[in-house]
């Protein structure tokens, strides 16, 4: 077996993307800010928890989206600090939030960036959310689906081609 040889060394094949879509292979590393032009929409228990025309993603290469809310578009009142902290090597140190609707908690299911590294400061005062701890997420009308695996928060939607880093095997990708 050569080095790099094994069931999960191999950096998996770029699905050519459908028109309309586009290849996650074709983001770039490190990450970058965007604008998005759709809506964006997070329910929880019944409830939208943020909603707003001015978000921010940031995309980077085999990750779906991560999409961002501007705190003024987030219902806060409904976020509780979690202790929970990590560290991204781009961004810097992000802060967790529990949303609580009465009886039902999503723990650590928001994160934010307080104090982003410098060419991040657009995140800044805005919110991402876990889609798999939320009850439904949307991009304009598309319902996202969630990233596979429980660190990465990215969205998945049909104008979308992967494959999609997160699952079992996929963290050298």
């Amino acid at each position: 077996m050569k080095p790099g040889d094994g069931p999960f060394s191999a950096r998996p094949r770029r699905v050519e993307p459908l028109p309309g879509q586009e290849s996650v292979w074709d983001y770039p590393r490190p990450p970058a800010v965007e604008r998005v032009r759709k809506s964006l929409r997070v329910e929880f228990a019944k409830t939208v928890v943020a909603e707003t025309a001015y978000g921010l993603r940031v995309i980077e290469t085999a990750s779906p989206p991560v999409y961002y809310f501007p705190s003024d578009d987030v219902r806060t009142e409904l976020l509780e600090p979690s202790p929970v902290r990590t560290i991204c090597e781009w961004k810097g140190v992000a802060r967790y939030w529990n949303v609580r609707i009465d009886e039902r908690v999503a723990e650590d299911a928001a994160w934010s960036y307080p104090n982003p590294e410098p060419e991040y400061e657009a995140i800044a005062d805005y919110y991402a959310f876990y889609a798999r701890k939320m009850d439904a997420c949307y991009v304009g009308s598309m319902r996202a689906l969630p990233q596979e695996g429980e660190f990465y928060g990215g969205w998945i939607t049909s104008d979308l081609a992967g494959p999609f880093k997160g699952g079992p095997g996929t963290e050298e990708w």
